[in-house]
């Protein structure tokens, strides 16, 4: 009879299995291929101003954790800007990293970023170091402290970025140009604290101070006072750390006679900025997004920035590399780092008025 029934089944090509059953079967199927094809389609595009060396490890990590493929686009930080705000909506950006509270408040006031309110990234950051609404997120802290060339500065001179205009500096003082966003900040937040009149009576002494033009980058301020052109440069704590730990013998050396002075002790802090991240208001992938940001403010990672990119953790409980506990214990500027973006412009004026090429 099993015979009989088998060779019928083989005629008319029918199966016996029961419909119902067959579509079960098959509504399963189908459901584990979209959940394996979901798997496969996580992913999140970034737009970074960090240079791929400093940053693809972390990338790579986060990938390895979690299974989002990371698409990676890097570029200048006002390019990068630039190109979000031209491609608008359309951009297939879900997340932009770049320097500079300065900046993440232009891409927040352009409309390219949008809100998060996310509790684990409100938890993890304190709040001077991110958006009040959430629209950025600092992820490493980059300090701006005076440095000083041994032998030739007498460090209980020194006191503090106001003090810097005092004519006893005169010719002495190797800083970047007005144009540069961290010198931008810098005097925002002198303005935050002090005032625009203040603030602009001690820019227009500090640049009588100057011993050179200002030009080129944080490295050539270190390396025109380990030259003898001035005996104080103003620049960021990480291209210290990147000189020092450089492969040129010659960047070594000019770093290694400086040493770091950290100003404003008795007051408010020494001024420090951010590297920081915002979901972009065209993402298509905004839970990757914050999963991303979120990965970015694990204490692994902040150890990893701190070690890598001689910058500060914004978490307290991530470790700091060697080399920058070798410089010591500061306190920091508390300012909410999104007043350095709301008085850009002021700032920008008042350099303009006083002269500040």
């Amino acid at each position: 009879m099993f015979a009989s029934h088998r060779s019928q089944q083989e005629k008319t090509g029918k199966s016996d299995m029961p419909w119902t059953i067959r579509l079960v079967a098959f509504s399963l199927i189908s459901l584990i291929s979209l959940g394996a094809s979901a798997a496969l389609a996580a992913e999140v595009n970034l737009y970074s101003a960090r240079k791929e060396q400093l940053i693809k490890p972390l990338l790579d990590r986060f990938t390895a954790e979690t299974g989002i493929r990371v698409n990676l686009v890097t570029g200048k930080a006002d390019a990068l800007l630039k190109r979000l705000k031209s491609e608008g909506i359309n951009s297939p950006a879900d997340v932009l990293l770049t320097t500079d509270a300065g900046r993440l408040h232009r891409a927040k006031q352009v409309g390219v970023t949008q809100a998060v309110n996310d509790p684990e990234l409100k938890a993890a950051i304190p709040s001077a170091y991110r958006d009040p609404e959430g629209h950025w997120f600092g992820l490493s802290l980059r300090a701006r402290p005076i440095l000083y060339v041994k032998g030739q500065v007498d460090a209980t001179k020194l006191s503090s970025y106001e003090q810097l205009a005092d004519p006893m500096w005169r010719g002495r003082i190797c800083i970047r140009s007005s144009g540069n966003i961290y010198n931008q900040s810098l005097v925002a937040s002198m303005i935050a604290v002090n005032g625009v009149q203040a603030t602009e009576q001690w820019a227009k002494q500090f640049v009588k101070n100057f011993a050179r033009p200002p030009r080129g980058g944080d490295r050539d301020q270190i390396k025109g006072a380990a030259s003898g052109q001035c005996d104080i440069a103003i620049a960021n704590t990480y291209y210290l750390a990147g000189m020092l730990l450089s492969k040129d013998p010659n960047e070594r050396s000019a770093a290694q006679r400086m040493v770091v002075f950290w100003p404003n002790q008795e007051d408010r802090g020494t001024h420090v900025n951010v590297s920081g991240a915002a979901v972009t208001r065209s993402a298509k992938h905004v839970d990757e997004a914050v999963k991303l940001i979120r990965f970015l403010t694990t204490p692994e990672a902040q150890a990893w920035y701190s070690q890598t990119n001689g910058e500060y953790p914004v978490r307290s409980d991530a470790p700091v590399s060697a080399l920058l506990k070798s410089w010591g214990d500061f306190k920091a500027d508390t300012l909410n780092l999104s007043q350095l973006g709301l008085r850009n412009p002021d700032a920008v004026m008042l350099m303009d008025r006083a002269g500040w090429k």
